[in-house]
């Protein structure tokens, strides 16, 4: 065990005696020492409970025989980032999240981690750190929110997002846009659709380092918790096995978390953070191999933003394992991958489909394809990221003139004062992971757009990223980003741009000689914020096609 060495022999009496300042005696020093990762806070509506799930973690780790020592983990909530300059912190967060529990698990000689996350950015920080440190690692989030109910309607944050949009044309009043605000969250979880917490926290049973419904039981259930407790019991089993994250985490589990993701129609952030898990990890897991999957991968669930049903219908349809179970009859999950609860058909044999029209058939697939899809072309040689699923038939191919703006508060004034036409094609940069920094979400000037009607008619492209609560032809990470130059940057007003999401390309439609003679007259600007973390984040980080992870500064 890793933590005899801050633990066992002479010279680590004081090292004892610290451990004995908390209330362990011998007995307890003898036994594994486990990690609880736990991101709890009273500022996220997905983290609020954390603390009850926290004390289910450490119960079963007692009771399986380890010693159980907690930390905390910080967090940000996107959607009340969103808009401001707090979401500049919001995927910058991530690489922080990921470095301190690395810190607090090598500092202190930690045997194992139970990783409890719940909101966008926390789960793949902690992926990426358990990736990193590989000792034995079991990840148990929050669980889901319930939907909202309004006008006998369910509804979600997202909808909150769009109504503000509909009362800027008159469809909605601003009374009724308070009386839903007031009960489209009504609790405790991570919102309610397939969003990039929800998302990341269903891939995170493909990549096996999740127990079965981790992504799918709702934050208020009882199973949630018992949960948590098997979880905790878990992480000793691992110990004993000496199963390690990099016997977990190998192509065959980003090929099984990708296509659930393709089936799932989950966020467009999921590709940023499995890329960059994978990266951790030491697997090589290119955007062409994505969009390979993508290709062959049936869309078997609609759900929020994309559809009408939310995560609890796809819980109670049966949830992670039913999606898998119904992807094996393609042949296209490697059910023999390892996961912290054994192969994954083991995993997967005993799950049911309840209800074929929350998770189709293949047969029945809602398309073909599956819910997010890589563009590429001159405007974004590097590739661009859209959610296809989410995507009005009318807006699978659209030329239109650009009209640019340099930041997302450009935009959403633009937006909300009526001056975007039908036709148009919105562009918004220098918003990527150096030019933000920290690509923000757009899921402000996207909700707009659909509360207004419009998002059968204009598109949107950035550099930046999208919440995975964004619909509509909203197509994001555009690499190289305007800061390092790339074709994004050359754009003027009035240009034409061609997006074609069935063949995969996005073309900028300008002549090649006149992109040179652009080229040649660009100037960086100055960043917008260079102190602080965020102008270190800025210095470091690579580009949204490598997953915004930090440089390697060895090469």
């Amino acid at each position: 065990m890793r933590s005899r060495v801050a633990i066992e022999g002479l010279q680590r009496a004081p090292h004892r005696s610290l451990f004995k300042a908390l209330g362990l005696d011998d007995v307890d020093l003898a036994k594994p020492l486990i990690g609880v990762a736990n991101a709890a806070n009273t500022i996220i509506p997905g983290h609020q409970h954390l603390g009850n799930l926290a004390e289910a973690v450490k119960a079963g780790i007692w009771e399986a025989g380890g010693v159980p020592v907690e930390f905390g983990v910080i967090g940000v909530c996107d959607g009340i980032a969103m808009g401001h300059r707090g979401m500049h912190y919001s995927l910058a967060s991530r690489e922080l999240i990921a470095d301190s529990i690395e810190i607090m698990a090598e500092a202190h000689a930690l045997d194992g981690l139970v990783l409890i996350p719940n909101c966008d950015k926390i789960v793949p920080g902690m992926l990426m750190a358990a990736a990193r440190l590989d000792i034995p690692a079991v990840v148990v989030s929050g669980g889901p929110m319930l939907a909202g109910r309004y006008a006998g309607q369910n509804v979600d944050l997202n909808t909150v997002f769009e109504a503000v949009g509909a009362v800027q044309v008159g469809q909605m009043s601003e009374e009724e846009l308070r009386e839903l605000e007031g009960e489209a969250c009504p609790g405790c979880g991570s919102c309610s659709g397939m969003f990039t917490a929800n998302s990341m926290n269903c891939l995170s049973e493909a990549l096996g380092l999740a127990l079965p419904y981790n992504g799918t039981a709702p934050a208020v259930s009882a199973a949630r918790l018992r949960l948590a407790k098997a979880a905790g019991r878990k992480i000793l089993e691992l110990l004993e096995k000496d199963l390690k994250p990099s016997s977990i985490l190998t192509e065959q589990a980003f090929i099984n978390a990708f296509t659930l993701d393709m089936a799932l129609g989950g966020s467009t952030n999921t590709i940023l953070h499995l890329t960059a898990i994978a990266k951790e990890a030491g697997v090589s897991f290119p955007l062409e191999k994505v969009d390979e999957i993508s290709g062959k991968t049936p869309y078997l669930a609609s759900l929020r933003p994309a559809g009408p049903y939310h995560v609890q219908d796809l819980h109670e349809a049966g949830g992670i394992p039913a999606v898998l179970k119904e992807l094996t009859k393609l042949g296209l999950i490697r059910t023999d991958a390892i996961t912290v609860n054994g192969p994954l058909a083991a995993v997967i044999q005993g799950a049911k489909n309840r209800n074929p029209e929350v998770i189709r058939e293949p047969e029945r697939a809602w398309r073909p394809q599956g819910g997010l899809a890589v563009l590429w072309g001159n405007l974004a040689p590097e590739g661009a990221v859209v959610k296809q699923a989410a995507v009005r038939e009318e807006m699978l191919r659209h030329t239109g003139p650009a009209r640019v703006f340099d930041s997302e508060e450009q935009a959403v004034e633009a937006i909300l004062g009526r001056r975007i036409k039908p036709g148009d094609v919105v562009v918004i940069r220098y918003e990527g992971p150096q030019g933000g920094p920290g690509m923000r979400e757009m899921l402000s000037p996207t909700s707009a757009l659909c509360g207004m009607g419009l998002d059968t008619s204009v598109a949107l492209i950035t550099d930046g990223r999208f919440s995975g609560a964004t619909r509509g032809a909203a197509i994001g990470h555009v690499s190289p980003e305007a800061m390092a130059g790339g074709t994004i940057a050359l754009i003027q007003e009035g240009d034409r741009i061609e997006i074609d999401i069935p063949g995969r390309r996005l073309n900028l439609l300008v002549d090649e000689a006149e992109l040179v003679r652009r080229r040649e007259k660009w100037q960086k600007p100055e960043p917008k914020i260079s102190r602080g973390y965020l102008g270190r984040y800025a210095r470091l980080v690579s580009s949204a096609g490598q997953g915004a992870v930090f440089k390697n500064l060895e090469t």
